[in-house]
């Protein structure tokens, strides 16, 4: 079967799609996270339970899985640039949407909308890299790609909460929007056409292409594990805003902290664990950053007592681990696909991703409650439920063949 490998970019020119690439990451991821600090306000504002709350979140990610769904039966018909560009646009009107809602309702029915092109977003930039960059410098390329993680928490979290302390919840997202059309010029003029899988789609109807990618028992282990993946951290991801200001006593204008230094932390581990990734193992890796992260998971929910800077410290390591896994487990994902079926089974394992993590987070806001005081309760169950999908997910990576690596790189 033929690739859809494009031609190879000058080292520049590879940075260049790179750090667009994280640019377009940074404001989905943005627009994502930005929710979950904003937690508190929500229900207040809207008179809501943290189940409610969290099916908010859920909305958006199960939005994405059910367009990823969609988005695979024509991914690889289209140019990767020409796509993208008309999806990032679409992502940035649903944004300004969000910001400009009046009602509970009306929101989620943005976030519904919002997701609907942000989850296909991730998945055609994950495609994007693994077209372009070869399997032995995958593991560095998705590091500086998924910077944008760290960018987000040490500068967009704090920033939007800032504006949404002295403008209201609806700034920080039409602040989003604005961003977009910006990056979407960027994009523009820095993203090569990468045309050359249309041609090997050509043969193929839109079901076929599904069939082919289904068909491959390989395809299907990587999407259990790419469910486990996610799931590890969303089910205590989502509440960690509202543990904090409710069991912690972390006020709310001390909450950008939080972020401000698991971003500063993610931004160098991100690096770090990209480089680790690709000289010592991405399965090697994974499985490492899997076993870190178990204590953090731990610990996030499980800080009341501690003064802010033990909570700081545990928030920022659960940050780095927790985020890290997904350098090595991305790389990993993409390099499970036939690189023929590359863009149609990306597409249907965002819709595996954004599934997952809208049931964990539904599960995680089921699992918690409040007491007569108001505290929150049973986080740490929720915790040992992602323990259990990270400690799954070391097994299953064993299972996966990884197109393109040596014994020595897997």
């Amino acid at each position: 079967m033929s690739t859809t490998t494009a031609p190879a970019l000058t080292p520049r020119r590879e940075l260049w799609l790179l750090l667009t690439l994280a640019g377009i990451q940074f404001t989905h991821i943005l627009d994502f996270m930005i929710m979950m600090p904003l937690g508190p306000q929500f229900t207040r504002l809207f008179a809501i339970s943290d189940a409610q709350f969290g099916l908010l979140v859920s909305a958006y990610t199960l939005s994405a899985g059910a367009s990823g769904l969609l988005a695979s039966t024509y991914i690889d018909r289209f140019g990767r640039k020409r796509l993208l560009l008309v999806l990032y646009v679409l992502f940035g009107l649903a944004t300004l949407a969000c910001g400009v809602a009046p009602t509970y309702g009306t929101l989620m029915a943005a976030r519904i909308l919002a997701g609907a092109f942000g989850g296909v977003l991730s998945a055609l930039s994950q495609t994007i890299v693994a077209d372009v960059v070869p399997f032995e410098r995958r593991g560095r390329a998705m590091g500086i790609v998924m910077t944008s993680f760290a960018v987000s928490t040490v500068a967009g979290v704090p920033l939007g909460l800032i504006l949404a302390e002295h403008g209201g919840w609806n700034l920080p997202f039409i602040a989003i929007a604005a961003l977009v059309g910006v990056l979407a010029i960027q994009a523009a003029r820095t993203l090569p056409p990468l045309t050359a899988h249309v041609q090997a789609a050509g043969g193929r109807s839109a079901l076929s292409g599904i069939a082919h990618v289904l068909a491959d028992p390989n395809h299907r282990w990587a999407f259990v594990y790419s469910a486990l993946l996610v799931s590890t951290g969303f089910t205590v991801i989502p509440y960690i805003t509202i543990y904090m200001q409710a069991n912690a006593g972390v006020r709310a204008d001390q909450i950008p902290l939080a972020y401000l230094c698991g971003g500063i932390a993610t931004l160098f581990t991100a690096r770090w664990f990209g480089r680790w990734t690709d000289r010592w193992g991405k399965v090697r890796t994974f499985r490492a950053l899997v076993v870190a992260s178990v204590p953090c998971l731990l610990g996030i929910t499980l800080c009341q007592g501690l003064p802010l800077g033990g909570v700081l410290l545990v928030s920022t390591l659960m940050f780095a681990f927790v985020s890290g896994r997904m350098i090595p487990g991305m790389a990993i994902v993409t390099s499970a696909a036939q690189p023929a079926l590359r863009g149609t089974f990306m597409t249907l394992n965002a819709s595996v991703q954004s599934a997952a993590m809208g049931v964990a987070s539904f599960v995680g806001g089921v699992l918690i409650s409040r007491d007569a005081q108001g505290l929150v309760q049973n986080y740490w169950v929720a915790a040992l439920v992602g323990i259990a999908a990270g400690v799954l997910s070391m097994w299953v990576v064993g299972r996966l063949h990884l197109h393109g690596a040596t014994p020595a790189a897997r």
